[in-house]
């Protein structure tokens, strides 16, 4: 064609389209592809009437389409909550298929239902094994991880094999997959994992070349060693380490967050080599995922506790400057993560941003999560160089609409003086123009800053006395009342009208809190030493109102103690009540030394967001899944003859049926042992003629710290703290608390709330709990009242009472753990009649059984009276061979029935017990008591 001819412009545009379609060839495919995904929401449509029988008809359908369609929409009502447990033969039906996504999403359906369908599960087990050794490394990887992820005792023991096999396959994606299969299996059977040797073939994966396999083997040793509370993880071979700082430049960013986990826990043989490992490791600290550069300066902050040069520590600390500030500009909530572990850090090392304080000024638009913690990290920076910059920064917030946030910058105020003695002056006047400012929070809250400034520097400042009196009437809060009232008292030779103030608050002396009255005592008593002639007949009101018309402890015994005093030695009172106060310092931030090494080898983790030793908020618990034998022998295998006349055996012992066995029989089971059993009722004792002896009370449960008084409440305030123990006491439930007070004032107005919970379990009065001074403490117990407050959902493992306590400075939450034998009642012995009826109907089926070994060899006498403790009452005896075999029951508050046979061996540690139960929930809560009761070990 001609340039410019007729038909040059549509050639053009022929040319351009022929382009396009060859460019945008792919993106239209993948358009296509995305509008498949997007039709897929259709399957979350609302289920119509009898779906379920449509859909097993398209499962069995021909079309593979039409059959993934169909998996499609049984994952959709499985994912929205609809039980779908019944195609489950349907589904596993389609495992056996070439098509990846369809295989995927059998193998979804069957890790949901296999624990409710297990017999149906075991079917696909060939699949899982066939495709174990698919040719597809994918397909292979996905048996491995689905079969791990399927909790069946059955599964795990054919997924032995083709996990060891996928452990040295040749493509590493299976290799990996395998590393993180292994200690799902251990959860499952440790023991099996074990004897196996898998744990050695994941050491061995440490040595793999491609850095994703070492991650994930790095991953699940540390998991396992959690659980087993070993080091499994030789970091001191010293070719361990440059394996694992060679994989961490080259796999992702989460098996770098592992591999430096690992490393966090390796102490340094030398400085040079925690330099060395530092070096490689800072390279970390501009990774993009925050995760990353926090486990990177974990590791830094370790090493530097073994490096000896101050040029080399210098330089490190310049280096971690960066990463820690520009995690302030992530989103919120990773900035709280940060701001908290930021705190420790500071604590530990306030070299690393002491030049930075600017970078925690709060933004008008942060959460008042992050402001808060802001505030307190400015605080702890603040130094003779930036107070200036930081008052200006905390009289500006004080000047805002969020109360807690207002109430908490000008606290933080009163501590900048408190540690700054250069930062005084400034701070006064800061605190007198907010003053100005008549706002009843602010006003209030800088009359207890001031109290401590007073307590800090004595007679000093008093130019704030006059505008503190001028706006007494704007107090009524109980700290903000009991710190003028001291500043009234400690000052009263400088105030002209202070008995007039004083008074005033005698007005209403019974109507005040606690806290208010202790210090209007005192400050009464203050003013009349130092003014005797005028206040006479005020000290004489205020010790009457104290002694004869109060019915608080403290109050009363402080006002006789003053009384006597000043009757007596009025000297000897100026001493007492005048004399010099110790020195206050600023520690209400401040983590023990011992809890902050703690942390910082935490760091990055949830108790370094906590601020809590992970042992206060986790509870680890076995989740080992029940054997498919349900009564193993000693590794031997039982045919079914010998289980029959196993059981014809103990009907016949239950049932007292003599005259059904054999001679030997009945000499081998009808052996009744008198002497040893204690006179207790035998199962073969046809008589009845047992002696009921006398049952020991069950013992109190041991306290523990359920509230440390570093943990805030719900404002945010610290120094309350509780050790409790829930347990029974006199046929009663009984929650036993110790109240302290690590505040600077006395709590008082104490009350409880119990949230709902499985047994129902609830205060059957209100708390009486007395007022705790400052640095005291109390014992308190309170009557529980099972059955008021049921939740309707099964009991967790462990079992805790979430609990919260109000006093006057907050209100604390806090989990208060117990066992289940809080929970079984001081009932009378069930009957041998009643014993065996529910035992027979729970069945061999449903028991379950647990083995292992006392701490010494245990008789039946011991046996008995040890679970007697905890309301597991004997109800009959036998002996087999040369085991002793007791049966006891227990009743729970709501009606559960748990029913025991415990097997001692003369001589032998060897205990067995077996628990049969209409309550299987409660299975391994009850084990556990028995075990703890016994000192079993399993």
């Amino acid at each position: 064609l001609r340039a410019g001819g007729p038909g040059a412009g549509r050639a053009r545009w022929w040319v351009v389209l022929a382009a396009g379609r060859q460019h945008l060839g792919p993106c239209i495919a993948d358009m296509h592809s995305i509008g498949r995904k997007q039709n897929d929401g259709k399957f979350f449509q609302t289920t119509k009437r009898g779906e379920i029988q449509e859909l097993k008809e398209e499962l069995h359908a021909n079309d593979k389409a039409k059959q993934k369609d169909a998996v499609k929409k049984v994952i959709a009502n499985m994912t929205v909550g609809k039980d779908v447990a019944a195609l489950f033969a349907d589904v596993v039906n389609c495992i056996q298929t070439d098509n990846i996504e369809l295989k995927k999403l059998v193998y979804l359906y069957v890790m949901n239902y296999a624990r409710a369908q297990p017999e149906l599960a075991i079917l696909a087990i060939n699949t899982f094994r066939k495709d174990a050794a698919d040719s597809n490394p994918l397909i292979r990887s996905l048996a491995v991880r689905t079969m791990g992820c399927i909790r069946l005792d059955q599964v795990v023991q054919n997924l032995l094999e083709p996990l060891r096999k996928c452990c040295q396959d040749p493509d590493p994606y299976v290799r990996k997959t395998s590393a993180i299969c292994i200690p799902k299996v251990y959860d499952i059977n440790p023991e099996l994992v074990e004897d196996q040797g898998f744990i050695e073939i994941l050491k061995d994966l440490l040595s793999d070349p491609n850095p994703m396999v070492v991650a994930n083997a790095v991953a699940g040793l540390a998991e396992i060693a959690e659980t087993c509370n070993k080091d499994l993880i030789d970091l001191e071979n010293k070719a361990t380490i440059p394996k694992l700082l060679a994989a961490l430049n080259e796999c992702n960013e989460w098996g770098q967050v592992f591999i430096l986990d690992a490393l966090s826990t390796y102490v340094p043989a030398s400085a040079g080599d925690a330099e060395s490992i530092t070096e490689r490791v800072t390279a970390r600290l501009s990774h993009a995922n925050p995760a990353v550069v926090l486990a990177a300066i974990k590791v830094i902050l370790k090493g530097m506790d073994y490096i000896d040069s101050s040029e080399v520590l210098r330089v490190l600390s310049k280096k971690l400057n960066p990463p820690l500030v520009t995690l302030l500009s992530s989103e919120p909530e990773v900035q709280y993560v940060a701001l908290r572990n930021i705190r420790l850090i500071v604590q530990k090392r306030p070299g690393i941003l002491a030049a930075d304080v600017k970078m925690f000024f709060c933004k008008y638009n942060d959460p008042v999560y992050v402001k808060l913690e802001k505030v307190d990290i400015m605080v702890m920076l603040v130094s003779d160089k930036n107070f200036e910059q930081v008052l200006l920064e905390l009289k500006e917030y004080a000047t805002g609409v969020d109360v807690d946030f207002v109430r908490k910058s000008v606290r933080s105020i009163g501590r900048v003086a408190v540690k700054l003695e250069r930062a005084c002056e400034r701070t006064i006047s800061v605190l007198l123009e907010l003053i100005e400012t008549k706002v009843n929070y602010v006003v209030q809250e800088a009359s207890v800053v001031i109290k401590d400034i007073f307590r800090k520097y004595p007679s000093r400042y008093e130019q704030v006395l006059s505008a503190l009196c001028e706006n007494l009437d704007e107090l009524d809060e109980p700290e903000a009342k009991a710190s003028m009232i001291w500043i009234l008292g400690e000052y009263a030779e400088r105030i002209d009208n202070v008995d007039e103030l004083l008074d005033a608050f005698l007005d209403h002396f019974h109507d005040e809190p606690v806290m208010v009255q202790m210090q209007l005592l005192t400050g009464v008593v203050k003013l009349f030493l130092k003014k005797p002639a005028a206040t006479q007949d005020m000290v004489s009101k205020v010790l009457r109102f104290a002694t004869e018309e109060s019915s608080n402890h403290d109050l009363r015994d402080r006002g006789y103690i003053y009384w006597r005093l000043l009757s007596t030695n009025p000297e000897a009172t100026k001493r007492v009540v005048l004399g010099d106060k110790p020195t206050i310092r600023d520690d209400s931030q401040v983590i023990d030394r011992g809890l902050l090494d703690k942390l910082i080898t935490d760091l990055s983790l949830m108790s370094s967001v906590y601020h809590k030793s992970s042992e206060e908020f986790v509870t680890r618990i076995s989740t080992n899944a029940p054997s498919e034998d349900a009564n193993p022998q000693d590794d031997e295998e039982i045919d079914e003859e010998d289980r029959a006349a196993r059981r014809r055996e103990v009907q016949r012992a239950m049932e007292g049926g003599e005259s059904n066995g054999d001679e030997k029989s009945n000499d081998r089971i009808g052996n009744l042992r008198s002497g040893s059993s204690g006179g207790g009722l035998d199962l073969l004792d046809l008589g009845g003629g047992g002696v009921e002896e006398a049952r020991p009370a069950p013992t109190a449960a041991p306290k523990m710290t359920v509230l440390a008084p570093t943990t805030p409440g719900q404002s945010g305030k610290t120094g309350f703290g509780v050790t409790a123990s829930l347990s029974r006491v006199n046929r009663s439930m009984v929650l036993q608390m110790t109240f302290s007070n690590g505040t600077s004032g006395p709590l008082s107005g104490f009350a409880i709330q119990v949230n709902k919970n499985p047994f129902g379990i609830a205060p059957a009065a209100a708390l009486q709990a007395p007022d705790l001074m400052a640095g005291s403490s109390a014992e308190v117990s309170l009557t529980m009242q099972p059955g008021q407050l049921l939740s309707n959902t099964p009991p967790t493992n462990p079992l805790f009472l979430q609990v919260a306590i109000k006093n006057s400075v907050d209100i604390f939450y806090f989990n208060v753990p117990f066992d289940l034998s809080a929970v079984l009642l001081e009932s009378e012995p069930m009957s041998r009649d009643d014993f065996t009826k529910i035992w027979q109907r729970v069945g061999e089926s449903r028991q379950t059984t647990t083995t292992g070994n006392s701490e010494r060899p245990l008789t039946t006498e011991i046996v008995r009276n040890k679970l007697a403790l905890d309301s597991i009452f004997f109800v009959a005896s036998r002996q087999v061979d040369n085991s002793n075999v007791l049966y006891f029951a227990a009743n729970t508050t709501n009606n559960a029935c748990l029913l025991s046979e415990v097997s001692v061996t003369s001589g032998s540690s060897s205990v067995k017990v077996v628990t049969r139960t209409e309550a299987p929930v409660l299975v391994p809560l009850f084990e556990a008591v028995v075990c703890k009761r016994l000192g079993v070990s399993r």
